[in-house]
């Protein structure tokens, strides 16, 4: 089952886009809620299954134009790491937090106002897509980069470079760099049982490693890539590679 909450402030439009996502699928289970109090409620009910999407409307405050509880809420929403590749939907008439929602809370879809049953059918099928490939397929992480999401399988990944604004993805067939994401927030999604950070701009992947050369500070991979070994790490990889007697 897709569960996928719904947060907006309007009851008219909240129960619409609910019938209108079930109407895809019987595997879909919409939750409405139309406050900020009961989004955050509803994700902190243990009992029940986690959600596989959330669709955020960011202004839930009609008298306030300045409102953006919707960016609030995708904000904690991220802060669990359960949720930190779960696609995020923001619905709103605020074509100007765009760039925040897009950069800052990597959120899969971006839809304004107003909107229609079509836009909401093809939306629910991605989304239905994207929950059946996640319960199938390995580990992942979620990166933008124009515009565009791309899903990278964390067994790909073999190190992670912070470049001038942005990363570089070092992956078995080719690189990528990322904008607007740093090396310290990417690692805070990837497993942690699988990176290792070596250095303050560089973060590997254990299971390229081919071997550690601690006299001379780095770290060669299987690939070929030569990663220096930052003062201040050495001794957490000798402990985490159990390499303490070198």
């Amino acid at each position: 089952m897709t569960r996928i909450l719904i947060l907006e402030d309007s009851k008219d439009c909240l129960n619409a886009i609910a019938a209108m996502l079930e109407k895809v699928s019987d595997r879909v289970c919409a939750v409405p809620v139309n406050s900020l109090e009961e989004a955050r409620a509803a994700l902190e009910e243990e009992a029940q299954p986690p959600f596989q999407a959330f669709l955020l409307d960011i202004n839930l405050d009609i008298n306030d134009k300045d409102d953006i509880s919707g960016i609030t809420f995708a904000r904690e929403v991220r802060l669990k790491r359960e949720y930190a590749f779960t696609p995020i939907v923001m619905i709103t008439s605020l074509a100007n937090m765009e760039l925040t929602a897009y950069r800052e809370l990597h959120c899969y879809q971006y839809l304004i106002k107003p909107y229609n049953q079509q836009d909401i059918e093809k939306l629910a099928g991605k989304l239905l897509f994207l929950s059946q490939q996640g319960e199938t397929r390995d580990a992942f992480v979620v990166v933008k980069k124009d515009s565009i999401n791309y899903k990278i399988f964390c067994k790909d990944i073999v190190c992670v470079k912070a470049v001038p604004r942005g990363v570089q993805l070092v992956l078995l067939k080719e690189e990528m760099k990322v904008p607007y994401l740093s090396v310290k927030q990417l690692l805070e999604r990837l497993p942690d049982n699988k990176f290792l950070q070596v250095h303050r701009m560089c973060v590997v992947n254990q299971d390229y490693i081919d071997y550690v050369d601690t006299v001379n500070g780095f770290i060669h991979m299987k690939n070929g890539e030569q990663v220096e070994i930052g003062i201040t790490f050495k001794r957490d990889i000798k402990k985490k590679l159990y390499l303490v007697g070198q």
